[in-house]
């Protein structure tokens, strides 16, 4: 059976939630739980909760948790016992295949990279979004892991995205884009322009830059980008919904309006809602990780454990491995 471990303590509704989700997911999948935490909070959670098989659920003791608002790598330093910590260390033990958490994305990202390192031929990991398009959803990365980005990391970034969207969205050989301020190969800053070149002599689907206005577009399936950029990409896009569903509320004549649009704006909360996929995996560290959203409710945690456990037994980790190195060899 796989076991994922799951950093019960991370999130803004943890570990309640994160309990409930996790065990919501032993029950839809052949896998068991490492609930890492305070172990006696983990024990009262349980405890509440109806219809628990202990044959797939095990407590794992971290008494420290990092704040959301905390400098990552010092509280890492500062708390070795952290739930996040633990929870990267047990997978690098091999006594779970797959990280989940929803708690602090710097401390997740450091705690994976310390306990697994990084893949041969990557130098930088990323966080990989699934957003919707017009038709089937489309990968984003990196959207937070690496902030600061060389060409040859968005060239990088590029093979691993192509890897999960033939594993997640079910494409053979996705289209890649890299995020820029025009169309033409000439457009953009330094970074942008060389990774286009990169990315234009490598061995993908490349289809050129794609503007913000068309990331929704289903132009591409995979589009690439720095950390910076993608973050403040997706943060924009989450908070235009929440405008959304506020403006159409607001006033009388607006709210009798939007009993027209309620289904339509749905439709369109669920495909953007993080809750439906679970989380974003983190590319490039060796060992398969999904980082949840802060917020992250029962449902949420469910999918990022599902996720994670989809991708163990599919082998994903080898499966990056294997394209860098062709990449390599090419080059």
């Amino acid at each position: 059976m796989i076991w994922i471990a799951v950093d019960a303590m991370g999130g803004d509704f943890a570990p309640a939630q994160a309990v409930e989700g996790a065990l919501a997911a032993t029950r839809h999948f052949d896998l068991g739980v490492l609930l890492v935490g305070r172990a006696s909070r983990l024990e009262a959670e349980l405890g509440r909760l109806l219809d628990v098989d202990r044959e797939r659920v095990r407590i794992v003791d971290a008494p420290d948790v990092v704040g959301m608002d905390a400098a990552p790598a010092a509280a890492l330093r500062k708390m070795p016992a952290a739930s996040i910590a633990v929870a990267a260390d047990c997978v690098a033990r091999g006594e779970a295949s797959a990280l989940v958490s929803a708690g602090h994305t710097g401390a997740t990202v450091m705690a994976a990279h310390a306990a697994f390192g990084m893949l041969p031929g990557v130098d930088r990991p990323a966080l990989a979004a699934t957003i919707p398009t017009g038709g089937q959803p489309a990968v984003l990365l990196d959207v937070g892991a690496s902030v600061g980005c060389r060409p040859q990391h968005l060239l990088q970034f590029a093979v691993m995205g192509s890897v999960y969207a033939r594993l997640a969205v079910d494409v053979a050989r996705p289209r890649i884009g890299l995020l820029s301020i025009g169309e033409e190969e000439t457009k953009g800053n330094e970074l942008t322009r060389e990774a286009h070149r990169l990315l234009k002599a490598a061995p993908l689907a490349f289809i050129g830059n794609v503007e913000a206005r068309r990331v929704y577009s289903g132009d591409a399936d995979v589009i690439v980008c720095d950390g910076f950029t993608g973050n403040v990409a997706l943060k924009i896009s989450e908070g235009l919904v929440d405008f959304i569903e506020g403006e159409l509320s607001r006033t009388f004549a607006t709210r009798v309006g939007s009993l027209l649009t309620r289904r339509a704006l749905r439709h369109l909360r669920r495909r953007v809602d993080y809750s439906e996929y679970g989380g974003a995996p983190l590319l490039g560290v060796a060992g398969v990780t999904v980082v949840g959203h802060g917020r992250s409710n029962a449902k949420a945690v469910r999918n990022a454990v599902a996720m994670a456990y989809r991708f163990a037994v599919n082998n994903f980790i080898a499966q990056i491995e294997q394209d860098i190195a062709a990449l390599a060899i090419l080059h």
